[in-house]
């Protein structure tokens, strides 16, 4: 005989016809792990869930069963339901349902012998606990103290446990005491499911890096609708930009002078020149040529001298016989 059609005693089957109703009315479901969790953290999920969702603590083969009534797989499940469950039924989006589960934080003191999952500071100050036997507690936790007015006062801001330090019971006693609850109460997601099952560790979302991802997609298909040239509005500057400098760099490539291009192409041939020059210089004895190169001097100007209008008129230009000289001076 199967599982299903055993006979159970009253308080099961109300529970079971329960779970197969809020199976069939919301499409999406929720599995938290309640190892640990306080019943105080249990209400305030209650609480603040009320409006979108239906909370139920449930028995393991108690749900499997349900799951199976209204045709999904309980062999899916099967790693997940151990140990003491809360299911959260909801027609919301299961990411945004697990935001909020996972933003409802209770605090509550460390117990001897747990972990810390962080740095734990004695701040600085006056404890309001009187002098006796809490000196010497203090003392061992190596924490600075004086005795003002009857009462024990901290020195200085004093690290007494690192992440992943065990709680010792002079330290949780001296937390109790001073009333600092440190640790943070979370419900931990096993999974959820909207038609598929989702993992409880994907179920919390990292927004800081998805929009960062979406900004990468973002700029990436800007740059490709830039290649493609598509037609939109936010394309098309940027598209004809690039076209601008596409033109301007052919036309100084082919040395075609337009009023835009002209001083970029005499520039590119100038620099081309320079280039020519260099290597001719340097293999010039392998060609067996002579290649001179006339270099001038600066001189220290004389005093200007008032000379005749015609000899003024004379120095005005280069002679041709200079420009001939210079030419025969520089290529021999």
């Amino acid at each position: 005989m199967s599982a299903v059609a055993r006979t159970y005693p009253r308080w099961k089957t109300e529970q079971l016809e329960d779970l197969v109703e809020l199976l069939k009315k919301y499409k999406v479901f929720l599995i938290g792990d309640l190892t640990g969790v306080p019943a105080s953290h249990v209400q305030r999920l209650r609480k603040k869930l009320a409006k979108t969702a239906e909370v139920r603590v449930v028995k393991p083969k108690l749900f499997a069963i349900a799951l199976e009534r209204v045709g999904i797989d309980p062999e899916a499940f099967k790693d997940l339901l151990t140990g003491q469950n809360i299911v959260f039924f909801t027609n919301e989006n299961p990411f945004d349902i697990a935001l909020k589960i996972h933003n409802i934080v209770t605090m509550d003191y460390y117990k001897p012998g747990e972990k810390t999952d962080k740095e734990i500071v004695i701040p600085e100050g006056n404890t309001g606990i009187p002098p006796g036997p809490m000196l010497s507690v203090f003392g061992k936790l190596k924490i600075q103290t004086k005795v003002q007015a009857n009462v024990i006062h901290v020195v200085k801001d004093t690290v007494v446990a690192k992440p992943g330090d065990v709680i010792s019971p002079e330290l949780s006693s001296i937390l109790q005491k001073l009333g600092l609850a440190l640790k943070e109460i979370r419900l931990r997601l096993k999974a959820g499911h909207d038609g598929i099952l989702i993992p409880g560790e994907s179920l919390i979302l990292n927004i800081d890096q998805y929009v960062e991802m979406v900004k990468v997609a973002s700029l990436d298909a800007l740059k490709i609708a830039v290649e493609l040239a598509v037609p939109e509005p936010e394309v098309l500057p940027l598209v004809l930009s690039k076209a601008v400098r596409q033109a301007t760099a052919l036309a100084v490539e082919a040395g075609y002078v337009t009023p835009e291009t002209v001083e970029l192409v005499l520039k590119a041939a100038e620099t081309k020149a320079q280039a020519l020059a260099y290597e001719v210089s340097r293999l010039a004895p392998e060609l067996g040529i002579e290649v001179k190169v006339v270099q001038q001097t600066q001189e220290a100007k004389p005093k200007k001298e008032e000379k005749p209008a015609e000899e003024e008129k004379k120095e005005e230009g280069i002679s041709e016989e200079a420009l001939a000289e210079g030419l025969s001076a520089l290529f021999g």
